[in-house]
Formats: C-alpha cells, structure tokens, sequence
C-alpha cells in the first residue's frame, strides 16, 4: 500500500514572520489525529501491536486526576495505552478524553483536555505528533454561594471506576527509540 507522507519545506531563506497562523493550524491538526486515533480505539480497540503513549502537562487547567497522582507527577506525564486502561471516552465536543489506569496497582481515572497534550507516539508505526501547549493561569473557583444567581455551575467531570484485576504483568518500554539522536562526528 502507498503511503503518503506530508511535511513542511524548508530551504535557506530568512524565516520571515507569518501573516497566517500555521503553528496554530498545525497544532489543531495534530490533535485532530490525535482525537481520531482515541476515538478508534475506544470504539474498537487497539489492532495488532498499536500502542499511545500521551505525554500531558498535569498542571494545565482542565486536568482531572487523583491527588495522589498529581503529586507524584506535578507538571507532566507520560500514559501508555496497550493493555492496562478501561473505560476510554473520547469527548469531541468537550475536546477532551478521560481513560482509567492503575497506578501502583490502584485505580485512577484520567481527563485530559487535548489542550494539554504535548505528544502522542504510536511505536508500532513509528508516528510521533508535537504539540505545543499554552498554559493559561487558573483561575480560582468561587465558592458556590458566590455563584451569580441564575448562572448554571460549570459542568464537572464525573469520575466513575470500575476496579478490574490486572490482566498479567506490566510491561515496560523505553522511549529511547523515538529520541531525536545527533549522528556521530566523523
């Protein structure tokens, strides 16, 4: 099958500054494969030896998890998608999935806006996406009697676990294989 490839010229001219906003069109771009690829995987599951690993920013607004997770991994975490995680929920709309993995053999349910997303690998296929992430401050919550009367609250993400036993050993992959490497100086 012929596989088509797309990639951004470059030559030796000056970068000049765009009046187009290609770094924004390209970041939307890679979170929509992104997206699809969970969307496939939570409608039929992983084929053959397909693999994620999601890199995301922890600390960007948005981001659900346990106490105990988020102080292990304060600003970024890597999550691997093969065997280990039930209950995938790729939320188009709300631009954001959540998925349950076990950490240190305890259940923890994940959401995560596409926004905090910095990389997606499948090492199966060797595709790797970068995206840049913005981090906005967060801004904090009212306390519910300070809510304006007649504004509805923020909907909050409702977070539903279902223990299941571990389904066999965890396997652990180096991501040394996907690291850019600079060639040796002859």
């Amino acid at each position: 099958a012929a596989q088509e490839t797309c990639e951004l010229a470059e030559d030796d001219t000056p970068e000049r500054e765009s009046l187009l906003p290609y770094d924004r069109w390209t970041n939307e771009a890679s979170r929509l494969v992104i997206l699809r690829a969970l969307q496939f995987a939570a409608a039929e599951g992983l084929p053959g030896d397909h693999h994620f690993y999601i890199t995301f920013r922890t600390d960007h607004p948005g981001v659900v998890m346990p106490e105990r997770v988020r102080a292990k991994y304060p600003e970024e975490i890597t999550i691997v998608l093969q065997h280990q995680f039930r209950n995938l929920v790729v939320d188009e709309a709300g631009e954001r999935f959540s998925v349950t993995l076990d950490f240190g053999g305890v259940p923890a349910q994940l959401g995560v806006p596409f926004e905090a997303v910095s990389t997606f690998v499948d090492p199966a296929v060797q595709v790797g996406l970068r995206c840049e992430v913005e981090m906005e401050e967060a801004q904090p919550e009212a306390p519910p009697e300070a809510q304006p009367e007649g504004r509805p609250e923020p909907p909050r993400l409702q977070i539903v676990t279902e223990p299941e036993p571990p389904s066999g050993e965890a396997e652990v992959v180096s991501l040394d294989a996907f690291r850019r490497r600079t060639p040796p100086k002859e």
